[in-house]
């Protein structure tokens, strides 16, 4: 199938309205397209390809490049006029987006909300590293979630449970303690103040070229792209107090 035909396909019509800032580019200069200013988008440090056969190149060059490009430009833009955004961590500007200027709140916290689940998507979903959690972590998960597979059929179950568009996710807490919990659309519990150990993308874009409708074969087949190395980290951090998004 060609490429300008995938582009066609229903997974990119649940995010046109993210991606609507940007233009049609090349994906040469996908990287290049959101304006200049204090957000930046991050790069995976890996090839489109390298999670292939979960995921494929194609999903993963529109998701990382164009969609949450467009969450990056749309920051930039809202922080022209309000210093405010550049001014604090997203952690924070995510834990009080009530008090965001009104005419940006809206659009701000969404877009905040998106770079920040991208961004931890990103870090946590990457070839190499541990297939297992180990150590303190792994007792955790025994101790909170009733264990590893156990905690994988229970987080694919709420993935596979969320209306729509939106994000499952563990989080983690000072103390070490570990919760399942779900938000529509880029919502996040970095809004009530908590920390994300790990979390999944439900929106149809993170997964319908290759999947389709099957959300639940694609929550089953991303496991295998989770990097355990880099959430142990992440769980350290939460107990030093030192994890943000």
């Amino acid at each position: 199938m060609k490429p300008e035909t995938l582009f066609s396909r229903r997974l990119f019509l649940a995010g046109a309205a993210s991606a609507a800032t940007l233009p049609a580019l090349p994906r040469a200069v996908l990287a290049q397209a959101a304006p200049a200013g204090p957000f930046v988008l991050p790069q995976l440090g890996y090839a489109f390809n390298a999670l292939e056969p979960h995921i494929d190149a194609m999903t993963m060059e529109v998701h990382s490049q164009r969609h949450h490009g467009a969450f990056i430009g749309n920051l930039n833009n809202f922080a022209k006029e309000h210093s405010v955004l550049a001014a604090n961590p997203v952690e924070k500007l995510l834990a009080g987006w009530q008090q965001l200027p009104e005419s940006i709140r809206m659009g701000a916290k969404n877009s905040l909300g998106g770079h920040a689940n991208h961004t931890m998507f990103w870090i946590i979903m990457t070839p190499g590293g541990a297939k297992e959690p180990s150590g303190e972590l792994r007792t955790a998960i025994e101790r909170d979630l009733g264990g590893f597979d156990k905690m994988k059929t229970d987080f694919n179950a709420a993935g596979a449970r969320v209306f729509g568009s939106g994000w499952v996710f563990i989080t983690v807490d000072q103390s070490g303690k570990l919760a399942i919990t779900t938000r529509p659309n880029q919502d996040t519990p970095l809004m009530d103040g908590q920390r994300v150990l790990l979390g999944n993308d439900v929106w149809e874009h993170a997964y319908y070229l290759k999947y389709q409708n099957r959300r639940a074969e694609y929550l089953v087949n991303w496991w295998a792209v989770v990097n355990w190395t880099k959430i142990g980290e992440r769980y350290a951090a939460a107990k030093a107090g030192t994890l943000t998004i």
